[in-house]
């Protein structure tokens, strides 16, 4: 490791814990003012910490309001972290003094007989470590929210109270981080989606099923007709395979050993049991094995925008971002190994084409390789992983891509690309990815008959280029705040009029406009301008013409871009000549 990786680490390591330390003193000032509470754990995350609490009585916003004032009671007392390491029996017998049952589930869990214990003034914790020297070292915190938390995770625990909190070295850093999170809200997609009418999440219909609004069926229409255009100048062939299969498939395809708890329970049809797909790749191996396949015929490219289904916790749904139904821009390559560099570097050019055309320029890159020292645990032999490996490398160094290296990160059957794309606030979405997968091609026999007349096993790549519609979408929302660019808005164009005298005129405009294919419509009612006006901006829709007397005369529009109050007189035909060229250029 050089220097300054060293020094990145060392300050992540610093962050992580000042925010773990913030999570005791969030425990204690808790455990002051509310001492019947019960404690559950409490880690540093990404953004901040959180810890979870038992508490009969739900935890308020005036609350957070007075733990946050007991935490500066306990900073400005500078207790020192204080830590021992004692017998897995003597901690039991405080936790058990202490009546606290969460830690003693987990010191009966733990196989250790050393375990250690963090104690600032009155307060003592199950704890690892490590803490600040003492309280006072935490200087600029926040608390945030609060949410319900299973314990442990399972649905079958207890619900529990969890308090989000942040912490910074510095006051800059927090004020920066709230300013962040304030901009984050504003461009909340739940919100937006409400608002801008795109989509909703119905109880009735069923948790993380989402229903696309017209305007939101129209964003996913110019998505996903883009993306098969792109697609097939690229030689992919599409398909659509059914939402349902037969239960061997899922058998045969390894689905029912290792993903079993993410796949909805199976249905009992002519005598046959059948279950919803959680992925799309067993169809497209099965269209591949409908005859035999010689190496002249690979590479073999199948794409589909394909719907699956898998059985989220619900603790876990979020809006777009994760769902129980969602439909991946899916696609499967077979290839020969030869071809496995060539097909990778054409994947990445792709991502790159796709992702910078929707208005992303900058992504985070993981390559997930196998433990060296742990061959056994993946499928595939040392040769085709060292292979696989060194495409995957190969094509990223070639596009001059920088990326991290998780080694033991592949999956057992395979290593991987996963990249993450940074929005307007820097923050990463988790989209394409690029999968070898040695472990399908052996379960289902996929071969290919080789220039030697023998069957060679086929190299086979899963990929997504946006990773999935629903959570790509949500993304798009968030990082434009809902004012889509004109080629990607639901509504280009919206015509108005000054008073009823131009309606005749302003449906002459819309028909011209919807006949060269703009996605318009007219607000001729009885409002006024400044109403019309100003509905339309809230829509975020990119144009807005204007047609008074003067336009109807002159045979013109006024026309108003979004965000800008400046209006440009001009004749149907040049505005139509102009919002076609920016179209075409995907401004």
């Amino acid at each position: 490791m050089n220097s300054k990786d060293k020094h990145k680490a060392d300050s992540k390591d610093n962050l992580e814990t000042l925010r773990h330390s913030a999570a005791h003193i969030l425990a204690q000032a808790v455990k002051e003012l509310y001492p019947e509470t019960k404690l559950g754990i409490g880690p540093a995350i990404a953004d901040g910490f959180y810890y979870d609490f038992e508490r009969k009585t739900p935890f308020t916003l005036e609350d957070l309001a007075k733990i946050e004032e007991r935490m500066q009671r306990i900073v400005k007392a500078a207790l020192p972290f204080l830590k021992s390491v004692l017998s897995k029996q003597d901690a039991l017998e405080i936790f058990s003094e202490l009546e606290e049952p969460y830690k003693l589930e987990l010191l009966e869990d733990l196989e250790n007989d050393e375990v250690t214990i963090y104690r600032q003034g009155n307060f003592t914790d199950l704890c690892r470590g490590p803490h600040l020297a003492n309280t006072g070292e935490l200087k600029s915190f926040k608390l945030l929210s609060i949410a319900g938390a299973y314990w442990r995770g399972s649905e079958k625990n207890p619900m529990l109270q969890r308090i989000y909190g942040t912490a910074f070295p510095g006051e800059v850093e927090l004020a920066e981080y709230l300013q962040n999170l304030e901009e984050a809200k504003k461009r909340d997609h739940r919100r937006l989606g409400k608002e801008l009418d795109l989509f909703s999440l119905e109880e009735d219909v069923g948790p993380g099923l989402v229903l696309w609004h017209p305007r939101g069926a129209m964003l996913r229409k110019v998505i996903e007709d883009f993306w098969r255009d792109e697609h097939l100048k690229r030689g992919y062939q599409l398909v659509y395979t059914p939402h349902i299969a037969g239960e061997n498939l899922w058998k045969v395809s390894g689905h029912l050993d290792y993903f079993r708890e993410m796949m909805y329970p199976s249905m009992r049809m002519d005598e046959r049991n059948y279950l919803l797909k959680p992925m799309n790749c067993p169809f497209h191996i099965r269209i591949y094995k409908q005859k035999v396949r010689s190496y002249r015929d690979l590479p073999i490219r199948y794409a589909e925008l394909g719907t699956v289904y898998r059985y989220e916790r619900s603790g876990v749904l979020h809006g777009l971002l994760r769902v129980r139904g969602f439909t991946q821009d899916d696609a499967h390559i077979f290839c020969t190994p030869e071809q496995l560099s060539k097909e990778i570097l054409s994947i990445i050019d792709l991502i790159q084409f796709m992702l910078e055309a929707f208005g992303y320029k900058e992504f985070q890159v993981e390559l997930s390789v196998r433990h060296p020292d742990r061959s056994g645990d993946y499928l595939g032999d040392d040769e085709g992983w060292a292979r696989a490996e060194a495409a995957l490398v190969e094509s990223l160094d070639k596009r001059n891509l920088s990326y991290t290296v998780g080694e033991g990160e592949a999956t057992f059957y395979g290593p991987k690309i996963d990249i993450k794309l940074v929005d307007a606030l820097g923050r990463g979405w988790q989209g394409p990815t690029i999968q070898v997968d040695f472990n399908l091609p052996g379960r289902l026999n996929i071969t290919y008959v080789g220039d030697d007349g023998k069957k060679h096993p086929v190299m086979m790549l899963h990929r997504t280029v946006l990773g999935t519609m629903e959570r790509f979408v949500g993304g798009l929302i968030e990082h434009y705040v809902g004012a889509f660019p004109s080629w990607l808005a639901p509504l280009q164009i919206r015509v108005v009029t000054i008073n009823q005298g131009q309606e005749a005129y302003a449906k002459k405009v819309l028909q011209e406009l919807q006949e060269k294919g703009l996605r318009a419509d007219l607000d001729a009612g009885k409002e006024t301008i400044s109403y019309k006006i100003g509905k339309a901006e809230r829509e975020k829709i990119p144009y807005i013409l204007v047609a008074g007397d003067r336009e109807v005369e002159a045979g013109t529009v006024s026309v108003r871009k979004r965000k800008d109050r400046h209006q440009k007189v001009m004749k149907v035909e040049e505005f139509i000549d102009r919002i076609q060229e920016e179209i075409k250029n995907r401004e």
